[in-house]
């Protein structure tokens, strides 16, 4: 068992820009695709990977500081410390769940694949950390790992449905073919930002509001182009922040390179993912009568340079940290995590159709809620970083995350375990019934197919 850990730890620790073109190379490969073009794929796909996350370290780099001299320049000053989805991740990692989660979660993959109940073959395996934090809270709640164990996998059920429902927007309105999303912090949003959507459609006058990128475009210009825009909501934050004309023009030409880059890099990605999504899809319809199209599961950053997405994310920065402060009950100063608010966004911009008014009504609830839910779940989560030896903060005495931290799905799962095994039996039944429904679409889906 021990070796079977290490080397589970030992791919971990290689990361996605080095595992990542490995796999590829080696999928494509086993679904018949000529060795050079697999090999070619899989460093195409690595290329890509390492494109987005300087382009997104870069955004990260930038957007921080402004943030913390935003905070400083108007003393705003909460009890709970918002360290960030690394250090999340870390927590998760070191917890017990976390030592065996991607084996566990590889085995749960295979089983829904053969079963019918995904379309998905999720080879994003570093983010199975978000199954790994919710089992680890749910281990602080029960006192055991098994029960945190059973909740991480229910937990990953549950995504893995999401993100087969929402894989046709993800390649319609994000341009990703073959691919979906079933990240565990991204999906969660998509069945709130439906309800919101659904509610907004029943306000007369209200659901007629359609402030769409395309048509900004249009209208503007040159003056509505992401690059432009990105500058622009670059400039405003670096005023917010107080900078002086040099930071703040820098920060202007920054976010705009991002809004530019980021697409760009998605789009390099892609076109050494597609040939292999292609090998899958024929793969699986040669050798399978009863299966629909099969997707490829990717980390949400392949979807964060969707324009509107961006620039969303961007505006609600500075009105997170002021709700943060005249929110009633919200004890966490959002910092660390403001960064990751575009992977929240990912699949609410298909739940819209692009509507930028629409989603940033729902980045406001959504955000609202999530520094609720994140100060509920301040306790747990400063437990689980201790028992996994993670050094707190000096001076904190709580920490939070506003990434999994504010995770409505993972708050859920936590508080229904708060009633023991009844708790785990309603998530179970839950995680089972939406599986056995995906079950019933996917047999459907694959008939029309067929029929066509």
């Amino acid at each position: 068992m021990s070796y079977i850990l290490s080397f589970f730890n030992f791919i971990q620790g290689l990361g996605p820009t080095v595992m990542m073109p490995i796999i590829i190379c080696i999928f494509g490969i086993i679904l018949g695709t000529e060795k050079g073009k697999a090999l070619r794929a899989g460093l195409t796909v690595g290329v890509g990977f390492i494109g987005l996350n300087l382009v997104i370290g870069a955004l990260s780099t930038n957007l921080g500081p402004a943030v913390e001299q935003m905070i400083k320049r108007f003393g705003l000053s909460l009890s709970v410390i918002d360290i960030g989805w690394p250090a999340a991740a870390a927590i998760a990692f070191a917890s017990t769940v976390g030592m065996i989660i991607i084996p566990v979660c590889l085995l749960v993959n295979i089983i829904m694949i053969l079963t019918n109940t995904t379309q998905t073959i999720d080879v994003d395996i570093w983010d199975y950390w978000h199954f790994a934090f919710t089992g680890a809270l749910v281990a602080v709640v029960t006192g055991s790992q098994t029960i945190g164990l059973i909740a991480a996998v229910l937990n990953m059920i549950i995504i893995m449905v999401i993100g087969d429902y929402t894989a046709p927007g993800v390649e319609k309105t994000l341009g990703l073919p073959g691919v979906s999303l079933p990240h565990g912090f991204t999906a969660a949003y998509a069945p709130i930002a439906v309800v919101i959507n659904k509610i907004i459609d029943l306000i007369p006058g209200v659901r007629n509001i359609d402030i769409n990128v395309d048509k900004v475009q249009e209208k503007f210009g040159v003056f509505g182009e992401p690059i432009m825009v990105g500058s622009v909501l670059g400039l405003a934050i670096g005023a917010i922040a107080g900078y002086d004309i040099t930071k703040v023009l820098q920060l202007g030409i920054t976010m705009g390179a991002v809004l530019v880059l980021i697409p760009k890099m998605a789009s390099l990605l892609m076109e050494g993912l597609l040939p292999i999504s292609d090998a899958a899809s024929e793969f699986i319809s040669k050798r399978f009568s009863n299966r629909g199209k099969m997707y490829i599961g990717l980390d949400s950053a392949v979807g964060v340079g969707h324009p509107l997405t961006l620039s969303v994310s961007l505006i609600l920065v500075p009105l997170t940290v002021f709700m943060a402060v005249i929110l009633p009950g919200n004890k966490v100063l959002p910092f660390a995590d403001l960064a990751v608010i575009p992977w929240m966004f990912v699949l609410i911009t298909p739940v819209v159709n692009g509507n930028g008014f629409r989603a940033l009504i729902n980045g406001i609830v959504i955000l609202a809620l999530g520094l609720l839910i994140s100060t509920d779940l301040a306790p747990l989560i400063t437990t689980a970083a201790r028992s996994a030896k993670y050094a707190l903060p000096s001076g904190a005495t709580q920490i939070s995350s506003i990434c999994d931290g504010a995770n409505p799905l993972t708050w859920a799962i936590v508080r229904l375990n708060d009633l023991g095994w009844i708790g785990m039996g309603i998530v179970a039944v839950v995680a089972i019934g939406l599986a056995l429904l995906n079950r019933k679409r996917i047999i459907k889906e694959a008939a029309e197919l067929k029929q066509a």
